[in-house]
């Protein structure tokens, strides 16, 4: 068993690797050597995209970003610094034991798609669904200003941006979880996207935000229609989440090309 420094506590789970994950306490059918590879016929991938996407947090963490899950059970999540998120492999997951071994007491986490049915120790609050939605053919470029790949070294203005716009999900090291594209204006981070949960087969985009004092020049548009296009030529399905609380964001999203796939269950735990 190994101890995880992290958050508000000490994660005393399993860290997955591609090595160990069939003995971490993953079943087989979600562990991360056995997660499926792409396929080139049409109604696999399908298939494949629609069982990761109805569960996306358990698929990511089983897939991509393995090497960094903390496991304990049925139940796998990402550490603090990267995220507020956790998984599980179905509704019938025991994870009583897990959440004392993987949330620190009083912390909060998010589950999306599959929640468990009970367990003691936690609480679970329903949220409203939010709205999956995916795009499967290219997307007209829109043109605009220089879009660039950011780093490290932008990390401070992606903190900044992010805690002024988009405070609840973003941590120091979510920039670790994919790439991150970004437009600068006058010296400044005027709009960014990234990538966050993601396998093989599908990547979701993410982090979609504009400061406020450069609203209405189409940079987020311009961002979404490049980073959905490259994922697409990687072979990858690009998909997104947003709340339907935030109509014009739904509503910029179905513009361009994205359509709705389902509304997905949304939930924030809390270890008690």
């Amino acid at each position: 068993m190994s101890v995880v420094a992290g958050g508000r506590g000490a994660f005393t789970g399993t860290v997955l690797s591609a090595s160990s994950c069939a003995g971490a306490g993953c079943n087989g059918a979600g562990c991360a050597q056995d997660w499926p590879r792409p396929s080139r016929d049409p109604l696999e991938v399908k298939k494949m995209v629609d069982s990761e996407l109805d569960n996306p947090i358990w698929a990511s963490l089983c897939s991509r970003h393995r090497d960094i899950a903390q496991c304990a059970g049925d139940t796998v999540r990402y550490p603090p610094e990267f995220g507020p998120f956790l998984g599980v492999a179905g509704t019938h997951a025991d994870v009583s034991e897990a959440i004392e071994a993987l949330l620190a007491p009083g912390e909060s986490v998010y589950l999306l798609g599959v929640a468990p049915d009970s367990a003691a120790g936690w609480h679970l609050e329903a949220f409203r669904p939010l709205a999956q939605m995916i795009c499967t053919a290219p997307l007209p470029v829109v043109e605009g200003p220089e879009i660039i790949e950011l780093s490290a070294a932008h990390r401070d203005d992606v903190l900044a941006l992010t805690a002024l716009v988009y405070p609840h999900y973003f941590r120091s090291r979510t920039m670790e979880l994919g790439r991150y594209f970004g437009i600068y204006q006058d010296g400044r981070l005027a709009a960014m996207i990234g990538e966050r949960l993601g396998t093989d087969a599908s990547q979701e985009i993410s982090a979609i935000c504009t400061h406020p004092d450069f609203n209405g020049r189409g940079y987020a548009r311009r961002l979404t229609t490049m980073l959905t296009n490259d994922t697409l030529v990687r072979r990858r399905t690009p998909f997104l989440h947003v709340s339907h609380e935030n109509p014009r964001a739904k509503r910029l999203y179905e513009q361009l090309g994205y359509r709705h796939r389902r509304d997905i269950g949304f939930w924030s735990l809390r270890r008690r």
